[in-house]
Parts: structure tokens; sequence; C-alpha cells
């Protein structure tokens, strides 16, 4: 296993051989709700972006953007301002550990998630990127509301008395609430969502 301090590698290294450690987290949730994934320094935001879909658990139905600075990347669309998320890398928009950027899905939901770059490592012999080390609490369902919409949720499956109660059981598919846990999280289901989407950087 690499040492992660002694591995530790600064922007001017070849990117295709580093490895950024990335917290994700959805902005305003309480309890907070994130990931901890390492990802290739050279992944483009248009690769990052599937690899928060899958993190995450949303379905991709969306609009969605990335923003740094006064700069946004995603689907190119010059009304809106957008550059392709294809024209940039992680590590030319968040290089070094500290460097921050946001990712919004759904402009009418907006989930905003912030990403901060946590540490920059060699990567470690046969192993395959991005994965997933740690996280917290479930995804929201798609088209909730977004975060108070998503609060306003997990209020009425708590109350099986509330007047919406069973309206939005029937909406999420459930049989009972119960079956909706918000505080579930499973790496191992995280990194197999992953996995498609996984290459091994450097082989013993």
């Amino acid at each position: 296993m690499v040492n992660s301090r002694s591995a530790r590698l600064t922007s001017r290294t070849a990117p295709s051989k580093t490895v950024h450690k990335i917290k994700i987290a959805l902005r305003e949730s309480r309890p907070p709700i994130w990931r901890r994934l390492e990802v290739p320094s050279a992944i483009t935001l248009r690769e990052l972006h599937d690899v928060i879909q899958a993190a995450f658990g949303w379905e991709n139905y969306h609009m969605w953007a990335f923003e740094s600075g006064r700069d946004r990347y995603g689907v190119a669309d010059r009304d809106l301002g957008i550059r392709s998320a294809t024209s940039k890398r992680l590590d030319q928009v968040a290089a070094q550990i500290g460097d921050r950027l946001r990712y919004t899905y759904d402009f009418g939901d907006d989930w905003e998630h912030d990403i901060l770059t946590e540490d920059v490592t060699g990567p470690e012999p046969d192993t395959a990127y991005p994965r997933c080390l740690t996280g917290r609490r479930a995804c929201p369902p798609e088209d909730c509301g977004g975060i108070w919409g998503y609060d306003y949720l997990i209020e009425i499956l708590a109350d099986p008395n509330h007047e919406e109660h069973e309206d939005r059981l029937e909406w999420l598919g459930l049989d009972s609430a119960d079956q909706f846990d918000p505080a579930a999280f499973n790496a191992a289901e995280v990194n197999t969502a992953l996995s498609a989407l996984a290459t091994v950087l450097v082989k013993n």
C-alpha cells in the first residue's frame, strides 16, 4: 500500500499518474449527506458528473453544471453561459489540497454539492479508480423539491397520521415508510455502482 504522506504529489506531476481524494457534500443537508471518493486527477468534469451520479444514487434525469470561480461547465449552452465539461479536468479546476468546486444537479430542485480536494497522492498498484472510501446517509429521492422538500418528505414519512403520508408512500412506490431509511449508506454498493467507470492506473 502506498503511504499517502510519502506519495503526496504536487499539481505539476503528470495528471494521469495522480489520484485526487475528494469529499462531496450535499449542501444544507442536516444531518450531512456526503461521500469521500478517490478519483483519477485527470478525470474530466463530464466524467466526474457520472461518478457523482453513481456515488450518490442520482438517476441522471436533469441538467447539471460545475462552478469554478466565474466559470460553469456542463452540457455546453451559450445562453446559460455553460462551457463543455469535457474541456476541463479536475486537476485544472481543483488542483491543490483545499481547493473547492461546486456541482449543481437539477436546476429546479437545485441539489448543490460542495466538492473539496482533501489530498493528491500516487495511485496504489492494481487498484481501480474511482472508488468510494466512505460516506454518510442515503441520497434523497429525485424530484422531491430540493433539500427543504426532502426534509419535509422525511417528516411526512415519520408521521403515519400526516394527511400526505399515504400519497407520499405511493409516489415513492413503497408499502411502508420503513422501506426508506434516510440514514442508510453502504460503501460496497456505491463501489459496485462505480465499477463500470473504474480503471486501474498503475499495474504491479
